[in-house]
Parts: C-alpha cells; sequence; structure tokens
C-alpha cells in the first residue's frame, strides 16, 4: 500500500492547506499514540513518553498545541523541548528512553511551509510499516481515553545543554578548534542557539550569522540552501572557513577561505577520505543524485561505493543493510553512524573539522584530486498520470544522450516526490555538453507531454 500524506521525510506542505491543518495534525498524533501505544504496551498505570521539537516557523506554536492534543486523547505523554534541530530530538529520544520523537519542520521550505517527521526510540526515520500504520488510523473516528488515563505534559528545561555536550563529544577529545575564526550561518531556523555555542566551546572564534530568528525569516537568503551569505561573511571577517546549516540543522554547506563552497559530496568524500587513511572503510552510500566523481574517487580508493534512492531515509537503510557507517546526499546529508543515527548538519562539520586538525590541512586539501563533475538539473512540469517511462520521444533522446555521453557521464531522469514535475539531471566530464544534453532530454519531455 503506497503513502497517502508521508513523502520521503515527514509529512509537509503548505501551512492552512492539507494536510497541514491543526485538525489534521490533531489527528496525526492521535493515531500516531495509538499505534505507538500498540508498538510499546505498558505497565498498568504507566503510559508511553513521545518527544516534541520544532524549528522557528511561526506555525510551529500552533501545530505543536495540535499534535499535543492528540498524543494527549490517546493517553500518551508528551515532553516538549522547543526549538531544537532535528537530529537533537533523535539524540533526545535515544537518551531519555522514550518511545518516539517528533520534529515540526519544513526543513530547508520556506516559512509558510512546515512538516511532520517521526523517530523511532532509537533515533531513527520510522519504517514505511509503521507510517502506513499511522495514515490507516487517521482516517478513523478519535475516542479519547477517560480524563484519569490523558497524556501529562512536561517541558525538558536542560535539553540545549544535553545536545550541545553531546555535539562536542563527537570531536575527538585530544583536539580543540582554537585558532580557527568560523562564520556559522543557522538560517534563522532551529540551530540558532545551539551551534554557535557548539564550535565556540571547543575553542573556535566564532562569528554568527542567521541567528535571529522571527517566525517568518527561516531559510530566507541564508543557510544551507543560500550559502552566497556564508562566502560573503567569510571574505569579510577573513575567516578560516563558514559552516551554513539548513532551517532544521540536518543539512551542511561548507566554505573555505577563498569562498569556495564545498556540497554534501565532497564533505562526505573528506570524512571518509580521512577515515580510510587511518582504516578500512567498509564502504559509503550515496543516492541516485550523488556525483559520478564521488564514485569514481572512491573505486581509486578500494571503497565500495552504492546508490540509494533520494531521501536520508534511504541511505540509512541501505548503511543498515550493508553493515556500513558512511553516507549521504549532495544537498548536505551526512551520515556518519559511528556518531549518530542520523544526518546531523553540526556532527558532520565536527567531523570535517577533526580531519582538517588531523591533517593540518585546508578543505581543498583534503579532497585530494576529487573534481566534481558538471551537472545539470532541468525541472519539467509533467501531470502525475503521465506515462513518461513510455514516451518514444524521450526514450530516444536519453539514448542518443547517453551515446554521446559514451561512458563518461551519466542520464537520470525521476519524477518529483513532491510536485508535479518530472527531474531531468545529466552529468558528464564536458560542461557543454552536459548542458546541451539535459535541455535536449528536457526538451523531449515537453514535446511527449504536448507542454
Amino acid at each position: 500500500m503506497s503513502r497517502k500524506y508521508f513523502g520521503t521525510d515527514g509529512v509537509r506542505g503548505r501551512v492552512g492547506q492539507s494536510p497541514i491543518t491543526p485538525d489534521f495534525v490533531m489527528r496525526l498524533g492521535y493515531s500516531a499514540g495509538k499505534v505507538f501505544l500498540a508498538q510499546c504496551p505498558m505497565p498498568p498505570g504507566e503510559r508511553p513518553s513521545v518527544l516534541i521539537g520544532k524549528d522557528t516557523r511561526i506555525s510551529g506554536y500552533m501545530l505543536e498545541s495540535a499534535l499535543e492534543a492528540g498524543f494527549s486523547a490517546a493517553g500518551v505523554d508528551v515532553c516538549l523541548v522547543g526549538p531544537m534541530p532535528t537530529p537533537a530530538i533523535a539524540y533526545l529520544t535515544r537518551a531519555l528512553r522514550l518511545q518516539a520523537g517528533i520534529v515540526i519542520s519544513a526543513s530547508h521550505n520556506p516559512y509558510y511551509d512546515n512538516g511532520i517527521k517521526f523517530f523511532s526510540a532509537q533515533g531513527s526515520k520510522l519504517p514505511d510499516s509503521l507510517e502506513r500504520a499511522i495514515e490507516a488510523g487517521i482516517e478513523q473516528e478519535m475516542h479519547c481515553v477517560d480524563s484519569a488515563d490523558l497524556g501529562r505534559v512536561r517541558r525538558i528545561d536542560d535539553a540545549r545543554g544535553r545536545y550541545i555536550e553531546f555535539c562536542k563529544s563527537t570531536f575527538p577529545n585530544e583536539l580543540d578548534l582554537r585558532g580557527l575564526k568560523i562564520v556559522v550561518d543557522c538560517a534563522h531556523g532551529a540551530a540558532y542557539h545551539i551551534a554557535p555555542d557548539v564550535f565556540h566551546e571547543l575553542g573556535a572564534e566564532v562569528i554568527s550569522i542567521g541567528v535571529q530568528p522571527n517566525g517568518l525569516n527561516i531559510n530566507a537568503g541564508v543557510g544551507a540552501t543560500a550559502p552566497q551569505a556564508l562566502a560573503e561573511a567569510v571574505r569579510e571577517h577573513g575567516a578560516d572557513l563558514g559552516i551554513a546549516l539548513d532551517g532544521d540543522a540536518d543539512r551542511i554547506q561548507m566554505v573555505d577561505a577563498a569562498g569556495r563552497l564545498y556540497d554534501g559530496d565532497q564533505l562526505l568524500y573528506a570524512i571518509v577520505r580521512h577515515r580510510a587513511q587511518k582504516g578500512k572503510v567498509a564502504g559509503v552510500v550515496g543516492t541516485l543524485m550523488t556525483n559520478l566523481a564521488l564514485e569514481h574517487a572512491l573505486a581509486k580508493l578500494d571503497i565500495p561505493f552504492a546508490r540509494a534512492a533520494v531521501g536520508d531515509r534511504y541511505v540509512v537503510e541501505m548503511l543498515q543493510k550493508e553493515g556500513w557507517l558512511y553516507g549521504g546526499e549532495n544537498s548536505g546529508h551526512i551520515l556518519t553512524l559511528d556518531r549518530h543515527s542520523t544526518g546531523d548538519g553540526i556532527v558532520a562539520g565536527l567531523q570535517v573539522l577533526a580531519a582538517l586538525r588531523e591533517s593540518s590541512g585546508d578543505l581543498q586539501a583534503l579532497l585530494g584530486d576529487l573534481v566534481l563533475y558538471p551537472q545539470v538539473l532541468i525541472n519539467v512540469p509533467l501531470a502525475r498520470a503521465f506515462a513518461w517511462q513510455e514516451a518514444p520521444q524521450i526514450q530516444v533522446a536519453q539514448q542518443r544522450v547517453e551515446a554521446r555521453l559514451a561512458g563518461r557521464g551519466r542520464v537520470l531522469l525521476r519524477p518529483s516526490g513532491t510536485e508535479p514535475l518530472l527531474r531531468v539531471m545529466v552529468e558528464g566530464e564536458d560542461a557543454a555538453l552536459v548542458r546541451t544534453a539535459a535541455e535536449e532530454i528536457a526538451a523531449a519531455v515537453r514535446l511527449a507531454a504536448g507542454n
């Protein structure tokens, strides 16, 4: 059974439009509470507890109250921590031995979007089977438990400090960041009161930007999705490097002293290459969007590489299946399962900094001879019902392009999971050829769809 509401990273949409409405979110909380009760039977007189965190969107207050009401009606206790990074909720859920963690966030989206993500007791994304069970309960009638059995709500006051200490614990004890000037861009998001302190307490001189959230400015011209602000700040302050997080701090982009930007593929390779110099790396997982140059560079290091579907949850699933530790997406989700159970922008940044400290080099040197191939992505509007895989014009165009690439590039056609679009991606060694090839396939898609 396919999922109706859950996408690759929870339930997400425009606030005030289905499904991101107070009544739906209350029913979502109620249904999730019933599922968690069934999954975790409690001794008589006890109730399961869940943790709810959020980013800095103004709609978070409304959705937090709706979730709280739904869980309480189901007989589930709720712990609140206010604005906290998504990976902090994963960590705290595990550390506090709670039954689940919930994050109210639309990650890198604008403020007028929001969403709900779930973590298991182990700090990992819920499997598809549990998300389907939650969806099945949303459509059913709510039956509030007796007043004596209603869930209680309490606030955890030391959550911020706990998470800061956890992040610092992922950095080697024998190292520090003294002598480094770092610009930290928190995207006016959930890490605004956490990330600067982590790097400062490890010894760095920190210049903070994107740390004045007002409920409406999350991701607006700052953060991992708009790294130009970081590059400008690094040059302005003469900093050694910069770190940009997205609104919920599970993505990272970095900038060196010269203002050069490093994406998730490059940062993942920097971490893995450094780890490989210290011992064997069993394998790395990327996604269908991972740059082909990374795959080739890992092959030179004799490190196996596998591609998962787009979405960090699928990267984690494949890592667990293979028994590997490292993976990520070019968007900046980076998994280091020897440090955390989920993608964490702050933790990933600390792993890069540890590699820099131990190698006494710079970001460019960490990458060795890795040079990403030019990659062009074109989004073509397409009705969801259109069978693009069967359109002869598209097939012929793709075959023609692949023949010209001659094994020195690749083509990926992928429908969007959230919008009525077909994503046409071409990458290869020749930038001009890649651009022309992508436009040729996109034109064939438009022709086939009658656009």
